[in-house]
């Protein structure tokens, strides 16, 4: 049987465009295939080339894994496999788990929600042997005739040492790749508002044994030692006492490495760890800071306060350590003010890069269901649901003022051409390239949403005008010059 998998390309520019990091999801899959049926697939991840449409035309299965900015790319891809054949596919991901009806009804023949490794290998069973009996598949939802069906929930894998290691040299391309993704663990126990996370992995850590993280690292070193590794992990020193163990096994086994990771700002509270981080050549934490408006950061659910920011961000750099800093601009207490002031204390705290992001409801999440109740809504492109784009109608500005200020102007700001030329003064090359191309990366970004900005323009003023109208009707009627609503 051949298999092909595809992950689509991100859609526009921003900070990260340059660094070509795929998801793990397909690597693993590829791999979970090769070990128990004897099926290699090739893997396609859009950010390194373009996909060999006559292999998958030769495909008996494909495979699509989408988030929701790629989902649009995603069903393009489907769209134009089904104009010329009939190949089955299927597709998971973030986005379908949620929107499953949404992928079958786009053409697809198959979502797997949640966790697919174990659901997807029992599908290609199935496919194999020519059964049509999908009932039994946790987790899938497929289409039989006209109608929609949606088996139950998928359970999550308890034992992540059950897998094998994600293969990505299955990924064409894959000498490409400069950053080398490892996975230790799924899970987060905290309940940030606006995060898909705890949805599609759950509340629990589930940690990999150090011994076999160690080994794939090993293994990804020789692969190509020039690489740095960074790990994917939600949080990467959630368990200290286990990051330690894992730490102390690359100083043990002399693996010579660069590294990076995803972490929380109470990872200052472990001097022992920041040592340890140093020693093995940690070189970037990449910290969801969110907000410094303490309302903010209560309304997120966020559990870390303005001054624990401050305190961790020194902490770090007494370690050499630097920091990438992630904020989440326009809860319904932010406005301009508070956007300006994020700025001015990154700035000032000298945080190493940033990331200001617009407040996203992504399906899946309870931003997505409060903001969809309430109709404040306002665009329904995912590719726009990046969080570079305003997609909501923000409480306390506009959609137009939010897009300006989170998106542009802050950026410009924080990666100014004076921050760029005071690097190069200092001769910090790395850092003055890095400040460029994010400073090129925003005047890309700002020039090929010039459309994008003046509907955002034209919807509120539409909203506005439908907001006045109703108050101009509310008082006719309170003042006893409208009429009555009639009962049905």
């Amino acid at each position: 049987m051949k298999i092909t998998l595809i992950e689509p390309k991100a859609p526009g520019v921003h900070v990260y465009s340059r660094f070509k990091l795929p998801r793990l999801g397909l690597p693993l899959l590829g791999a979970l295939l090769e070990r128990e049926l004897g099926i290699r697939p090739q893997i396609y991840f859009q950010e390194l080339g373009g996909i060999d449409w006559r292999e998958v035309a030769e495909s008996d299965l494909v495979g699509i894994s989408t988030i929701t900015t790629t989902a649009p790319g995603a069903y393009a891809i489907l769209e134009r496999i089904k104009q010329h054949s009939n190949i089955p596919v299927v597709m998971g991901g973030a986005h379908v788990t949620f929107l499953p009806k949404e992928g079958l009804a786009k053409g697809a023949d198959f979502v797997i929600r949640g966790e697919a490794e174990y659901a997807f290998l029992e599908l290609v069973k199935k496919l194999m042997q020519g059964s049509q009996d999908f009932e039994s598949i946790p987790g899938l939802s497929y289409r039989k005739g006209g109608e929609y069906f949606h088996n139950e929930a998928v359970p999550r894998v308890d034992s992540l040492d059950d897998l094998p290691w994600p293969d990505i040299t299955m990924i064409k391309n894959f000498e490409k790749i400069r950053v080398l993704p490892v996975m230790t663990s799924r899970g987060c126990p905290y309940n940030c508002k606006f995060c898909s996370v705890t949805k599609m992995f759950g509340r629990r850590y589930r940690f990999r044994e150090a011994e076999d993280v160690l080994d794939e690292i090993e293994m990804l070193h020789a692969l190509n030692p020039d690489a740095s590794i960074f790990f994917y992990d939600d949080n990467f020193t959630a368990k200290p006492s286990r990051t330690k163990e894992l730490l102390q096994g690359i100083i043990d086994r002399n693996i010579k490495i660069r590294w990076t990771a995803q972490a929380r700002v109470d990872v200052v509270k472990d001097r022992e760890l920041l040592a340890l981080m140093k020693k093995t050549g940690c070189r970037f934490l990449f910290l969801g800071l969110e907000s410094i408006n303490p309302r903010t950061l209560a309304n997120y659910r966020k559990e870390q306060t303005v001054q624990d920011i401050a305190e961790a961000v020194n902490i770090l750099h007494e370690y050499s350590i630097k920091v990438h800093g992630m904020f989440v601009l326009g809860s319904d207490d932010d406005d301009v003010k508070t956007i300006r002031e994020t700025v001015s204390f990154a700035r000032g705290l000298k945080i190493d890069t940033v990331q200001f992001l617009v407040l996203t409801p992504l399906p899946g999440t309870e931003t997505y269901d409060e903001l969809w109740q309430q109709g404040r809504i306002l665009v329904e492109d995912w590719s726009k649901y990046s969080g570079h784009h305003v997609v909501f109608n923000p409480q306390k500005m506009s959609p137009y003022q939010l897009q300006k200020e989170a998106s542009i102007k802050s950026m410009q700001r924080f990666y100014s051409l004076w921050q760029c030329w005071k690097l190069g003064f200092r001769f910090r090359w790395r850092d003055f390239a890095m400040y460029a191309y994010a400073h090129h990366g925003i005047s890309r970004f700002a020039s090929r949403n010039k459309e994008f900005l003046k509907d955002l323009k034209r919807k509120h003023f539409r909203m506005r005008v439908k907001s006045e109208d109703k108050e101009v009707a509310d008082l006719d009627y309170d003042s006893g010059s409208g009429s009555a609503p009639q009962q049905p």
